[in-house]
C-alpha cells in the first residue's frame, strides 16, 4: 500500500514534492540557488527538468505523468488487467478514481480467462446478466480453495473427487474406475455437486447425487486443504422401488452387472458390504486434499494415478510417486482389507532383476526363486543396519539367488532407473503357469523387473504385511506386480484424464499428504 500510495501521488511523498516545489519558488536569484539556463536542462518529453529534479511545468507541451493517477484510463485498465484478481481489491483501497476503473469488465473479463480458464462462456453468462466481475468476485474467487484433487472420507473406499471449473459452473466430479477388469477403458465420472450463479446474484450450491435432479445443497471450508459437502434434500436420493431398487441402480453404474451374473459368492458380499456402508453418507461428505506427485528427471518414468485390477475387489485407483531409489505406489480408493491411503505397492529400485528365458518364466517355482533370494538378501541388510556399522557381514559373499551367482537374479553394475535417456531393449514376458489375472490381455514384452513388497491383510485391515513380489515396467503408461504368496497378478494402466491444480507445490508438501493419507485410515 504504501508502494502504491507514492506511485499515485498521495501521502507524505506528494507533500514532501509540494513543500519542495515552494521552497524552491520562493527562492530567488538572491538565495544563492542558480536556476537552470538553456545549456543546463535537460529535455524530458516535452518539458524541462532542472538541476534539482523537478519538472518546469512552464515549458511548451502537455506535463508528463507523476504519477499513476495521472495516467489515461485505458492504460490503467490495461495495467490493472495484469494484476492477479486477489491483489485488485487493496487497488480499489488507494483512491476514488482506481474504485471506479476496477468496475471495468475488462479488467475482471481477462482475470476470469487467465486464472479460470473461462472465455466464450462469459459472454453467455453476461448475456444473462450477470458481470463477469460479479461471477470472479462472488463464484471464482470465494470457491477457488476447493478447486484440485480430493479424497472423500468414506472409511477403507476413499474415492477421487476432482473440482473443476466446468462452463459456467463450478462442479465436483468423482472419478471411478471402469468395470472390472477392464483396465484399458477410460474413468467413469459421476457430479456429486455444482456451484452456479444462474438463478441469483449470488454463489447457488447445487446437490446433484440421486437420480431427480439438482436440488439444494451446502458446502463448508472446515480448515486448510479439507472441505465438507450437505445435501439438504436426501429425499432426492431415494427411488420409488426402495432399497432394492436403489441397489440394482447402484450395482449396474458401479459393476456394469446385475447380481445375478456375479457367482462368486465371496465377491456379492464385499459388493453388498460396499452399498449399505456408502449409501449412508447420503452425499454429506468430507474430502481432504490431495496432489499429484512431482517428476523428477531421475524418475523411473512419469509419476501419476494408475488403475489397478485387485482381484474381488475389482478396479482401484493408486498414485505411483518416486523416492530415490524406492518407487510406491498409494491407494487412492480402497477396500475392506487394505483401505484407501495405504502404501500398496513399495518397490525397491536398488534391486533390478533379469528375468529367465520365456521357458523358464512359466515355472513359478523359478521367479520364486528369484525373487525370494532377492527378499533374503534385503531381510539380511536390514538386519545389518539394525545391529550397528560394527557387525559382521553375513552372507556378503552370497548371490541374491542362494549362493548363485548374482548374474543370475540381479542385475549388477547397472545405471540407476532413470540415468539413461533411451528406452531400455524391450524383453520378452510371459505369466508364470499357475497365477491368477484378471485381465488376461497384458503386454507380452517388458522394459524392466524389480523387486518389491506388497501389503496383504485380513478383513478390517487385520494382520497387515508386506509380501515378496515382482514389479515388472512394460511401458510408459503400464506396470504390473506379481503377488508371489497370492498367486496373483496385478495390471496398472495410466489415467490419461487432465487433471488441473492438482500439482503439488514442491516435494515436502507431497511427502506430508502422503504421511496424513495412511494415518486417516491406519
Amino acid at each position: 500500500m504504501a508502494v502504491c500510495a507514492r506511485l499515485c501521488g498521495v501521502g507524505q511523498s506528494r507533500r514532501c514534492r509540494r513543500r519542495q516545489r515552494n521552497n524552491q519558488q520562493d527562492q530567488g536569484p538572491e538565495s544563492g540557488v542558480a536556476t537552470a539556463g538553456p545549456s543546463d536542462a535537460c529535455e524530458y518529453g516535452r518539458g524541462h527538468v532542472n538541476r534539482g529534479g523537478f519538472l518546469d511545468r512552464t515549458s511548451s507541451g502537455p506535463p508528463h505523468p507523476q504519477s499513476l493517477t495521472e495516467l489515461p484510463p485505458e492504460l490503467l485498465v490495461e495495467i490493472f488487467s495484469l494484476l492477479p484478481g486477489t491483489a485488485l481489491p487493496a487497488v480499489a483501497l488507494i483512491c476514488k478514481k482506481f474504485r471506479q476503473i476496477l468496475n471495468t469488465e475488462t479488467i475482471w473479463r481477462r482475470r476470469c480467462v487467465e486464472e479460470f480458464g473461462m472465455n466464450e462462456d462469459l459472454r453467455k453468462m453476461e448475456a444473462g446478466g450477470v458481470s463477469s466481475r460479479d461471477l470472479y468476485v462472488k463464484l471464482l474467487h470465494p470457491y477457488r480453495y476447493i478447486l484440485g484433487l480430493w479424497q472423500p472420507d468414506i472409511g477403507p473406499y476413499g474415492g477421487l473427487l476432482n473440482v473443476v471449473v466446468d462452463g459456467l459452473f463450478i462442479i465436483g466430479w468423482m472419478y471411478l474406475p471402469p468395470h472390472d477388469p477392464r483396465v484399458e477403458d477410460p474413468m467413469r465420472r459421476r457430479p456429486l455437486f455444482r456451484i452456479h450463479m444462474w438463478e441469483s446474484k449470488k454463489a447457488t450450491v447445487e446437490c446433484m447425487y440421486g437420480h431427480k435432479g439438482p436440488h439444494k445443497g451446502d458446502i463448508q471450508t472446515v480448515k486448510m486443504d479439507e472441505f465438507s459437502t450437505k445435501c439438504n434434500q436426501t429425499d432426492h436420493h431415494r427411488m420409488p422401488g426402495g432399497r432394492q431398487e436403489e441397489f440394482r441402480t447402484w450395482l449396474e453404474e458401479e459393476w456394469g452387472r446385475t447380481l445375478e451374473e456375479i457367482f462368486h459368492e465371496h465377491m456379492q458380499e464385499l459388493i453388498l458390504m460396499k452399498f449399505i456402508y456408502t449409501s449412508q453418507y447420503d452425499n454429506c461428505l468430507t474430502y481432504r486434499r490431495i496432489y499429484l506427485p512431482p517428476a523428477m528427471p531421475s524418475d523411473l518414468l512419469q509419476p501419476g494415478l494408475f488403475k489397478g485390477t485387485y482381484g474381488s475387489h475389482g478396479l482401484e485407483i493408486v498414485m505411483l510417486s518416486f523416492h530415490g531409489t524406492s518407487a510406491r505406489a498409494t491407494k487412492l480408493t480402497g477396500d475392506p482389507n487394505v483401505p484407501a491411503g495405504q502404501l500398496t505397492l513399495d518397490i525397491d529400485l536398488s534391486q533390478p532383476v533379469v528375468l529367465p528365458d520365456l521357458e523358464h518364466q512359466h515355472n513359478i517355482e523359478e521367479l520364486s526363486r528369484l525373487v525370494l533370494g532377492v527378499h533374503e538378501e534385503v531381510q539380511r541388510e536390514v538386519e545389518q543396519q539394525a545391529k550397528g556399522p560394527s557387525a559382521p557381514v553375513i552372507g556378503a559373499a552370497e548371490g541374491a539367488c542362494g549362493g548363485a551367482s548374482g548374474a543370475e537374479g540381479i542385475a549388477e553394475d547397472q545405471p540407476g532407473p532413470g540415468s539413461s535417456t533411451t528406452p531400455p531393449e524391450a524383453q520378452p514376458f510371459v505369466l508364470p503357469l499357475g497365477v491368477m489375472a484378471r485381465n488376461e490381455v497384458y503386454p507380452r514384452t517388458c522394459r524392466k523387473c524389480f523387486y518389491g513388497t506388497g501389503l496383504i491383510a485380513g478383513h478390517g485391515f487385520t494382520s497387515p504385511e508386506r509380501t515378496p513380489g515382482l514389479f515388472v515396467l512394460f511401458d510408459e503408461d503400464h506396470f504390473g506386480f506379481i503377488w508371489l504368496e497370492l498367486k496373483s497378478f496385478s495390471l496398472y494402466s495410466r489415467l490419461t484424464d487432465h487433471l488441473a491444480h492438482a500439482h503439488a507445490p514442491n516435494m515436502e508438501r507431497f511427502e506430508a499428504m502422503l504421511h496424513n493419507m495412511q494415518s486417516w485410515t491406519s
